[in-house]
């Protein structure tokens, strides 16, 4: 079952690339590859089982009807050979790899019983006296063929690769050589002191310092800073953000290898590695069955032949035992409830990447939140606008947004999209410039206008309403001022949109009894305003994203169940350690590929969802668990004999009947999970 591939070794480092997405797409079709393969023995041992079970004596007394030719036996021991050794190969070697590892499970019951059934059946067809099983091993392998379809197609494909992290660095560099020319390379001939020429708008391709220029950098998808940072002379670039507005040129400090997204790429890494395997309840059951079943075989035949029974008697109870221990509802009973929780949860824009994370969301007693893009929309608006006494709100608000409108930045688009809400007709400046690192300046309608900061301000020494000022920093906004011929005519500020839904989020986590934190590259007071209007219980701020992981660990030292809920690459390494890693949407792919589960509307409520829907989904499990061992529970002692001495043995017909009846009711069942919000 276990594939063999080749892997050929790969000369050049600049192969590297593609073999991870080589890598990534043979895994992707391995998967695919395995659920055809159970899809076609399933079929094949589906047909095959079909005259097995017309022919079989059982099947014929218990609906009263004959077809006998000679041979029939033999006709019976072939196509039961066949469904045997093709249909359940993958049990067999599946049994062997858990009895390998000491660790008996689902393969090891499903392979044993099958085993027992197909020896001590063709034993019959040989001359042993006794009744073959044939119809069961039949069904037996065709059923569990049908469940592990079944979960490998519900069971998303998730590729484990770090293909979008590696993707996320620009592949060429713009090089200038000591004369002054520039001439394009692949990033990976970047060596360190290399200087390199950034443009607006493109990536920065490894760290670096910067030793010629001045713009603003968008940090926010590696550290969650919200404000894109203004870069100067001497200042670090890191590799991977994005160079807003001026053309900077780097001194490479670091190499692709070596610089930040690389460390980021190995915390996600070796997170994902210690990311314990937590053993699949069905196969908890099957193990637990495994014994019970071995033990009760064992004994029932040890008592049969003490009480003077002879071998052919005793056998056949003890197969009949081992043979009806193994429910064919086991192999049914955890894949339904997957494929419909799948169903649920994909109809809720809930993307399950990684099964075992998803199932153990219901222990989760603390979810943490990354705040810039997942409580918030990362866009911002205007708040507040204060103007003085010889100029109106609407006026100071057409005339920043006219001037802001020329410029590339976050905070410049709040103030434009703001002045559009209101249907503000803007104007177009006669000239514009922008101060690095301070604002912007334009002329318009014949006056000098100034949107600057609060540094401009106090560097110059223009006086303006510190109180009122001072108010709207501490509630984590970010505030213009605006000048008009050197004289401050007003100030407007403006702060991160949290979503509506973030609100509800937290009292609902709240209702099920689970602590709500923050943890976000932002600044502290920022980070605190947003935290208490949406009521979260507490904040960690100004985090580098390699400190997000270690928070993380800190919780889960603490015992905590964490949930882990961001958008950035910055979030990727913390929603890989967390015990659930939530990634939402509209974030970056490198999210995606580190989370457990993603949520495709981007809603913070869905995180509530997840929960309750595992919640369900587990006692769903419980429940079909209990409908499936229910039966064997009846069934083991009647076939063991337990009641033979008021001359009650169970008819192995009577047994298929029951098996039947548990294997409906677990059908049944799983239909009816539905999700509480659906």
């Amino acid at each position: 079952m276990h594939e063999q591939h080749n892997h050929h070794n790969a000369h050049h480092s600049d192969h590297e690339h593609h073999q991870e997405k080589h890598h990534a797409h043979s895994h992707h079709d391995h998967h695919e590859h395995m659920i055809a393969d159970f899809k076609k023995r399933f079929y094949i041992s589906l047909v095959l089982a079909l005259p097995i079970i017309l022919l079989s004596d059982m099947i014929q007394s218990f609906f009263n009807y004959s077809l006998t030719f000679a041979g029939d036996h033999w006709v019976e021991l072939i196509l039961a050979s066949i469904i045997f050794f093709y249909g359940g190969w993958p049990f067999l070697t599946g049994a062997v790899d858990e009895l390998k590892q000491k660790s008996p499970g689902m393969m090891t019951l499903i392979g044993f019983a099958i085993t027992v059934a197909y020896v001590y059946s063709a034993a019959t067809v040989l001359g042993l006296e006794g009744h073959d099983l044939f119809w069961e091993l039949a069904t037996l392998i065709a059923i569990m063929l049908l469940g592990h379809w079944i979960e490998m197609k519900s069971v998303s494909k998730a590729s484990d690769s770090m293909e979008s992290l590696v993707e996320l660095m620009p592949q060429e560099a713009t090089k200038i050589d000591k004369t002054g020319n520039t001439e394009v390379i692949p990033v990976s001939e970047l060596k360190k002191g290399n200087h390199v020429l950034i443009k607006p708008g493109e990536k920065i391709p490894a760290d670096g310092i910067i030793i010629n220029g001045k713009s603003s950098v968008d940090e926010s998808m590696l550290t969650g800073e919200s404000v894109p940072v203004e870069k100067q002379v001497k200042d670090e670039a890191i590799g991977g953000s994005i160079n807003t507005s001026g053309s900077l040129t780097i001194e490479v400090s670091k190499t692709s290898e070596e610089g930040y997204l690389s460390q980021v790429v190995q915390l996600v890494k070796e997170a994902q590695e210690s990311k314990s395997k937590t053993q699949k309840l069905s196969d908890r059951a099957a193990k637990l069955l495994f014994y019970v079943a071995i033990t009760a075989g064992i004994l029932t035949f040890v008592i049969w032949i003490s009480l003077g029974y002879g071998m052919e008697e005793a056998m056949t109870r003890m197969v009949t035992v081992l043979v009806i221990s193994c429910p064919h509802a086991l192999g049914l009973a955890i894949p339904l409830v997957v494929a419909r929780s799948t169903y649920l949860s994909a109809q809720n824009g809930l993307f399950i990447r990684n099964r075992a994370g998803f199932e153990d969301a219901r222990k989760i007693d603390t979810v943490v939140f990354d705040k810039t893009g997942t409580l918030t929309k990362g866009e911002f608006a205007v708040t507040d606008i204060i103007s003085s006494s010889n100029i109106t709100e609407k006026e100071l608000l057409q005339k920043t947004a006219s001037i802001e409108a020329q410029s590339e930045h976050p905070i410049a688009a709040g103030v434009v999209a703001s002045a559009k809400k209101q249907q503000i007709n803007l104007t177009t400046p006669e000239t514009f410039d922008s101060i690095t690192g301070a604002g912007v300046k334009a002329k318009l309608e014949g006056s000098w206008l100034l949107a600057v900061s609060p540094g401009y301000m106090d560097k110059n020494g223009i006086p303006y309403d510190k109180e009122a000022f001072n108010q709207l920093a501490d509630a984590g906004k970010t505030v213009i001022f605006v000048l008009e011929e050197e004289q401050f005519i007003g100030m407007i500020a403006l702060a991160d949109q949290v979503k509506a839904s973030s609100k509800e989020a937290v009292r609902r986590l709240h209702e099920l009894g689970i602590e709500a934190q923050m943890l976000t590259g932002d600044n502290q007071t920022v980070a605190t305003g947003v935290a208490k209007e949406i009521g979260i219980d507490h904040v960690i701020a100004e985090v580098l994203p390699d400190q997000k992981a270690d928070q993380i660990k800190q919780l889960q030292a603490n015992k905590k169940r964490t949930a882990m809920t961001g958008d950035g690459i910055n979030d990727s390494p913390a929603l890989a350690t967390a015990d659930l890693g939530v990634a939402v949407g509209a974030g970056t792919d490198v999210a995606m590929e580190t989370a457990d589960v993603v949520l495709v509307n981007s809603d913070p409520v869905d995180v509530v969802s997840i929960i309750e829907l595992s919640r369900s989904t587990y006692r769903k499990m419980i429940q079909n668990l209990w409908w499936a061992a229910g039966y064997n529970i009846i069934a083991i002692p009647l076939a063991a004999g337990i009641l033979a001495p008021w001359g009650i043995v169970l008819n192995p017909a009577v047994g298929a009947v029951l098996m039947s009846l548990s294997t409906i009711m677990v059908a049944f069942n799983a239909r009816l999970l539905k999700n509480k919000h659906a």
